[in-house]
């Protein structure tokens, strides 16, 4: 697929909120198209999100990063594509590196080179980019390698390629230089996290023979995009398992989590699936869709996709070190092991199970819930204002939602994870809180307008 530079969008683009505040006026550059930093987007997605079982997820996707990491790798290469656009476009200050670009440039060149570097490298930059840590077979980067000779060979030849080209190979320079030894590449065990002793509240891995591997141990060892560490903003912990807090949320996924609850209605059942797609995935297409929608030039794009996709990772980061430093227990083990949890409000149900294979990592927070918070008020931040439509897909269950707020996904997401049985509500709302918290931090100190 191509796509030709320079296309002309709207001179002007107003977002107009539903409840009577100021319409958002956002001046695009006519000559600088969304469409490269859009295809670019989609590439680095398909590279990182896996296809998931029986291509649940997207056959075309051919990745093979959990949510947690997904959402890591994807701030990083999207941090690169922010670089390369305000090389080419200026107006903002840079992420990682400032770089003086002809006028003529082509942006279509700089984004497609930092984004191919950055993920696999080049021999030209003396650079694997985020491999071998991004895991790509030999196969698989042929992928990336090849769409990235074939949009490249379709610009026409001259200064302006050569000039974007170059941008994107300094880019991706400095963007694999400032994560080198970033964490990626560490192989923690269970060990390393000093688990405390089983017993009650206490998470221990999912059961199976073999047994299955546990997710996101690199995660809380990882340099942050943005914050200072990982635990800078960690949340408080979960409820005491003797509380009547404790006791409302445990009847409330018992009832409505279980696999064959009564009290679930269809409605309900259709939420909890539709979230059980790979939401780094969901994100990714839904933003691009919203950026094409509102006619965002280049810059306004990779702006929107970075300030969503870094503080997408660091609350990622964040959360897994919360999860790993709490260590609560999921419900599929606190429903049936209800009797020593010394709440007399908690009554056990030995077959008791969730509607979906629970997540294998710690239960507080939920990842889903940061991730989706923190996209969401990175969203807000860049619109100003948390009243826009949007839609979401779910290839999970084949349909899309529409959404008035970005925020009122957030609150679908937390529901839907008490719905599948994978959460107790409050790790939801801790979550997504952690996830505003760091997005405010983001978009605070990166992605700024010059003075």
């Amino acid at each position: 697929m191509r796509y030709a530079t320079g296309l002309a969008v709207a001179a002007a683009l107003a977002v107009v909120p539903t409840d009577g505040t100021p319409a958002v006026e956002f001046r695009t550059n006519t000559s600088l198209s969304s469409a490269p930093v859009i295809y670019w987007s989609r590439e680095a997605q398909r590279a990182i999100v896996p296809p998931g079982p029986a291509g649940s997820f997207g056959p075309e996707n051919y990745g093979n990063k959990f949510p947690g990491e997904a959402a890591v790798y994807m701030g990083i290469v999207h941090a690169a594509i922010y670089d390369a656009a305000v090389a080419i476009a200026g107006g903002y200050q840079p992420y990682a590196v400032a770089i003086a670009a002809p006028s003529d440039a082509s942006p279509a060149a700089a984004i497609a080179t930092a984004t191919h570097h950055t993920l696999v490298g080049s021999p030209a930059i003396g650079s694997q980019g985020l491999q071998p840590a991004l895991g790509l077979t030999t196969e698989q980067q042929a992928i990336l390698d090849g769409d990235y000779e074939t949009y490249v060979s379709a610009i026409t030849e001259g200064a302006s390629k050569s000039d974007g080209i170059r941008i994107g190979e300094q880019v991706a320079i400095a963007i694999t230089a400032l994560r080198r030894n970033d964490g990626r590449e560490s192989n923690p065990t269970l060990a390393d996290f000093n688990p405390p002793a089983a017993g009650p509240g206490v998470w221990e891995r999912n059961p199976g023979t073999p047994l299955p591997p546990v997710l996101g141990l690199r995660l809380p060892g990882i340099t942050p995009l943005a914050l200072a560490t990982a635990s800078q903003f960690r949340p408080d912990g979960p409820n005491a398992l003797t509380s009547a807090e404790y006791a409302e949320d445990f009847e409330q996924v018992e009832r409505l989590g279980r696999l064959d609850s009564a009290a679930r209605t269809p409605e309900q059942t259709a939420r909890a699936l539709f979230w059980t797609d790979h939401d780094v995935r969901q994100w990714n297409d839904a933003m691009n869709t919203l950026a094409r929608a509102r006619g965002l030039d280049l810059v306004q794009t990779a702006r929107m996709l970075a300030m969503a996709h870094v503080s997408g990772g660091d609350a990622m980061i964040g959360c897994f070190d919360a999860k790993y430093f709490y260590w609560f227990w999921r419900p599929y083990r606190a429903i049936p092991g209800a009797a020593a949890d010394g709440n007399g409000a908690t009554m056990p149900d030995p077959a008791w199970q969730p509607l979906r294979a629970t997540p294998n990592f710690p239960e507080y927070p939920s990842a889903h819930a940061c991730h989706s918070g923190a996209v969401a008020e990175a969203l807000r931040s860049f619109f100003r204002t948390d009243r826009v439509s949007f839609s979401v897909d779910s290839r999970a269950t084949g349909t899309l939602r529409q959404y008035e707020r970005f925020h009122d996904a957030v609150k679908d997401v937390n529901e839907a994870r008490v719905l599948a049985g994978f959460h107790f509500r409050n790790s939801d709302q801790q979550g997504s809180n952690l996830g505003r918290t760091v997005a405010r931090f983001v978009v605070d100190h990166l992605f700024q307008p010059h003075d």
